[in-house]
């Protein structure tokens, strides 16, 4: 998932085949020691976004927002509570997944009781899971990560195909209406059993989808069916959602269908304001710190100026979880310069990268990224810990080495880049797109300073975050040569789902691309599939060593692995989640 960037999230398979997820929140996992899951029934709540989500539709979706609100409208086959801590719980399955022997079938019974809201109006099935992850490998939708984590699925494509020719996976089984089995062509249960607590496992009622996914792409978007506490305001006939304007706001109530008891959310809520447009998050954080029943940001963490005020005079109103993500600038290595590897390390031994992280907060908020593989995930300490790959000398100075950055520069210049006095001399102007909100902005203008201090010229153009993703950065057409804004929460507590989305050439999508930098290294993409197959401490050697196979083409300029913030008004007991790190709408309640 993509972090502030991406969300992309922590689950895991640890000890047998457990899910588990990395984090912890706050004191009793909410500020000011609440207790998680005690609250008050009722009320409205406004949260303030400065963006839209990506996508309402679970088969699209990869960003913190977009995964975070299906938590909260949708139920996957497993999820995770503020209170399970680092247990992944299942959801709209009924008991944990029953792995084979040979590690090549998951079998997944479903729980009773869970209703679709209207206008669908009726149970949840087996084969409405199965669907849900079929049409996630079409054109149609174009899921970022089927492939990766769910291709060793017998009949799944290699490539999308168009939903018309989409045919019925043959390790997809429902032999009764409760009962979902999957058949791989690999023993790689234990990480498909982790992936099920992706989106793409959200029930989608093919009798009622598959006039919308014959679109392409899909417009399930706009008339999704929902199984959780609450959802999207919709016309209850067509299904269509009213309750989403763009960039405008989300409005959330009660599933009317829902049914308490087969659920361990609380749901305390009545109804839920999703306020976009608040591109001034010092505004926002203001507001919610002074005001009542707000909630914000959806960045991970407000701006630094009133992240300071929060930790010293607001500490009540104050939510943190440790992080499992890092973030970096990255650079597209199929654009010129950026496609010379020399070029990529003067970068990065000239880039003052402390100033980056001051962006969010300084030492603080977490320790400088030297690396890929943040300090939860296993794989760190393999990686050299905090101090990274020692022998690599660009990654040293974070403060910024100028002698260092012309001794690459020069080798770049030797290899016919335009290079003078130990800088960029190209004319070109490079195109940055960035977030128009704090502190992702803020930190974007730091590295335009640093790109153009080492030579570089700038075309910066400001979007909102959700677009930065879904038309720039993740769309390789878009040549975007440089993403400041990126930054990774894994999928999973494993080091696989640190590296294979974010810098696997096979993981290069048309759309909704998480490989920012499009690094296709046959070198890298081989060992990942090899570390794939492998387990346990050799796991994690094996993905360490893929990890500084990554540094060493210097496809981006790292520079925190940071803890998440979150803020509430003094009238809000909210709860964080920390497998995405913002507040959990199911369970925080007014006071």
């Amino acid at each position: 998932m993509h972090s502030t960037s991406l969300r992309r999230l922590l689950p895991a398979l640890i000890a047998g085949w457990a899910l588990i997820a990395a984090g912890c929140g706050s004191s009793s996992g909410a500020p000011g020691g609440a207790e998680v899951g005690a609250g008050k029934q009722g009320g409205e709540l406004t949260y303030l976004w400065s963006a839209d989500i990506d996508h309402l539709d679970p088969g699209q979706t990869y960003s913190r927002l977009g995964i975070a609100l299906q938590r909260t409208v949708n139920r996957a086959l497993y999820s995770f509570s503020p209170q399970s801590g680092t247990d992944a719980v299942p959801d709209l399955a009924d008991g944990q997944p029953e792995i084979s022997q040979d590690a090549k079938t998951i079998t997944v019974h479903l729980r009773a009781g869970v209703m679709y809201a209207p206008p669908v109006n009726r149970a949840v099935k087996a084969q409405d899971v199965k669907y849900a992850i079929e049409r996630a490998f079409t054109t149609n939708v174009t899921s970022p990560y089927a492939r990766a984590y769910f291709g060793d699925i017998e009949g799944a494509p290699a490539k999308p195909v168009a939903i018309s020719a989409l045919k019925p996976f043959s390790g997809l089984q429902t032999p009764d209406d409760a009962t979902l089995v999957i058949k791989l062509t690999k023993p790689s249960a234990p990480l498909v059993a982790a992936a099920l607590v992706m989106p793409i496992t959200v029930p989608v009622p093919e009798n009622y989808a598959a006039k919308f996914d014959a679109d392409s792409p899909t417009t399930y978007d706009q008339y999704a069916a929902f199984t959780g506490p609450y959802m999207v305001v919709n016309d209850r006939k067509t299904g269509k959602l009213t309750g989403h304007r763009p960039r405008r706001k989300i409005e959330l109530v009660r599933n009317p269908n829902w049914v308490k008891s087969a659920d361990f959310r609380p749901a305390f809520l009545d109804r839920i304001h999703i306020q976009e447009g608040n591109d001034e998050q010092v505004v926002a954080a203001r507001r919610t710190l002074s005001g009542d029943s707000l909630i914000c940001c959806d960045s991970s963490q407000p701006p630094t100026t009133i992240l300071r005020q929060a930790l010293t005079r607001n500490k009540n109103q104050l939510g943190r979880t440790a992080g499992a993500g890092v973030r970096w600038i990255a650079m597209n290595t199929t654009i010129k310069p950026f496609d010379n590897l020399n070029l990529r390390k003067a970068v990065i031994a000239g880039f003052d990268r402390s100033e980056l992280r001051r962006t969010r907060g300084g030492e603080f908020v977490g320790p400088m990224a030297q690396s890929y593989i943040a300090p939860p995930i296993p794989g760190h300490d393999e990686s050299g810990g905090d101090k990274g790959f020692t022998d690599l000398d660009w990654m040293q100075h974070p403060d910024g080495d100028p002698g260092l950055a012309k001794k690459y520069f020069d080798a770049a210049g030797k290899q016919g880049v335009p290079v003078a006095d130990g800088a960029y001399a190209g004319n070109r102007k490079l195109l940055m797109i960035t977030t128009n909100a704090q502190p992702g902005l803020k930190t974007a203008e730091v590295a335009a300073s640093e790109f153009e201090r080492l030579g570089f010229k700038l075309d910066v153009r400001k979007v909102p975050q959700d677009v930065l993703y879904t038309k720039y950065c993740g769309v390789p057409r878009a040549a975007v040569a440089i993403c400041p804004n990126a930054g990774w929460e894994p999928d999973f507590y494993d080091p696989e789902a640190t590296v294979r989305s974010t810098f696997d050439g096979h993981a290069i999508m048309p759309s909704n691309n998480s490989n920012f930098s499009q690094l296709d290294n046959k070198k890298i993409n081989d060992a990942i599939d090899a570390a794939s197959t492998l387990s346990d401490t050799e796991r994690d050697k094996a993905f360490a060593a893929v990890n500084k196979l990554i540094v060493e083409q210097a496809p981006a300029i790292p520079y925190v692995w940071d803890d998440e913030f979150q803020l509430e008004s003094h009238n809000v007991q909210a709860v964080m989640n920390p497998y995405d790190g913002i507040w959990d709408l199911t369970f925080t309640s007014l006071k």
